[in-house]
């Protein structure tokens, strides 16, 4: 059982933990039950998720029993943790519509129908509903003191802040944290908490709670917070975060995002991110240092990824897409993957009646979607084979009609091997 913190060690998702020696010792006693939680700050839940996410599947495939907890409660007070401004306080509406998309999201990634070591998920708000603020005074509040609260580091960089501070509501977070993991300890014997390591002081707090209320020994175990090789938070593009959500993230644009890897990350990401074993992570590095133009590295990354969050058929129609911007075939392309492809693609709109009658020469489309500069230029790349219509060669004489249009509205325009444009037929 102990092997899991090797393997941990190994893909670089072990930081620091309370106690790795005692820790060592109790997994080779046997499964544990461990937890992590999710607080429902948005309606989806997004890649720099995944870290904590996948280490709670890794456990469950080293036999031990994996709790995903929905942070019901601690979602309505904010974690100050790594943030420099306070939350906005969500409603109850709006947290239980987030904690609804969200929880189908957590189902994906772990087994709840285990026959050994089934997953389970719980919400911290079933058992924080009903507690009044005397009686966690009393029963919590007095087992922490302020001087070591103040003294973590999401605490202390808040209250360091010029004009900025903490809120008694966000400073209070860590101990509602800390119940948890007490309460967990009491009623599934669980007894690990795992999360990034800004969630250390979070952590810390729910083991000595464990201590002083239950006598009891539990442990924190935090690994790096997901971040690129030039130190950049891991998980956002120019356009935003990328979500699990295939409505707010497709799987062609999370395809993509890690299709477009850089050469000095990837190795790290199929360490962290995927589950392939030590060999072929080995042999892709090997194939990547041989031929890095091949990119087989970020593939086979990108592969792995979207089937673990969106499953292979999305896989496939995220690969389909892919294909049309190498030329392939728009045979059996069907309009939402021609959608996905359509924001990658320059585009402008067309008149479509001048599709009408005998049809527009194709040298004036050429010339409207900005692949050639004028006339001759175009008149030029036609000449030489270079333009092609929906990925079929065009020839100068070719005129384009209403019956040319994909989906009854779009014109897929090339020239050579990488220059794409989509006319919109209104």
């Amino acid at each position: 059982m102990s092997d899991i913190l090797a393997e941990l060690e190994w893909r670089g998702l072990y930081a620091d933990c309370t106690d790795r020696d005692a820790l060592a010792r109790r997994l080779t006693e046997g499964p544990l039950t461990l937890y992590c939680g999710f607080d429902p700050t948005a309606d989806s839940l997004h890649v720099g998720n995944l870290v904590p996410l996948f280490a709670l599947r890794r456990f469950q495939q080293h036999g031990h029993s994996p709790i995903a907890l929905a942070g019901g409660a601690t979602g309505m007070v904010g974690d100050p943790s790594g943030k420099s401004d306070e939350r906005n306080l969500l409603t109850p509406d709006q947290l239980q519509h987030n904690l609804d998309c969200i929880k189908p999201q957590l189902s994906r990634f772990l087994d709840f129908d285990g026959v050994k070591n089934p997953a389970r998920l719980v919400n911290n708000y079933d058992w924080t509903d009903a507690l009044t603020f005397l009686e966690f005074l009393r029963d919590t509040g007095k087992h922490i003191t302020v001087n070591s609260m103040v003294a973590k580091d999401s605490v202390k960089s808040r209250m360091n802040e010029r004009g900025g501070g903490i809120s008694f509501t966000e400073f209070t977070y860590m101990l509602l944290q800390g119940y948890d993991f007490c309460h967990l300890k009491k009623t599934f014997n669980c007894e690990l908490q795992v999360g990034a390591t800004d969630q250390w002081g979070n952590i810390t707090v729910g083991t000595e709670l464990t201590r002083k209320k239950l006598g009891a020994t539990v442990w924190g175990l935090v690994f790096p917070l997901l971040t690129k090789s030039d130190g950049a938070k891991y998980g956002k593009t120019a356009d935003g975060t990328v979500w699990l959500d295939p409505k707010k993230t497709s799987p062609y644009r999370f395809y993509q995002f890690f299709v477009n890897t850089d050469d000095a990350d990837v190795i790290m990401l199929l360490k962290t991110l995927t589950f392939l074993s030590r060999d072929e992570i080995a042999a892709l590095e090997k194939e990547m240092k041989a031929n890095p133009g091949a990119r087989a590295a970020q593939k086979s990354l990108a592969q792995e990824m979207t089937v673990l969050v969106h499953g292979q058929e999305a896989l496939d129609a995220a690969l389909k897409a892919s294909e049309i911007l190498f030329g392939g075939s728009l045979d059996g392309i069907s309009e939402a993957i021609f959608n996905d492809v359509v924001g990658e693609v320059p585009t402008k709109d067309l008149e479509k009646a001048k599709l009408g009658g005998a049809g527009a020469p194709i040298i004036d489309l050429v010339v409207h979607s900005g692949l050639a500069s004028s006339k001759g230029a175009a008149r030029k790349d036609l000449e030489a084979g270079g333009i092609y219509l929906n990925n079929t060669r065009a020839s100068l004489k070719h005129r384009v009609t209403a019956s040319d249009l994909l989906f009854g509205k779009y014109l897929l325009l090339r020239k050579g091997k990488k220059s794409y444009a989509i006319l919109t037929a209104r």
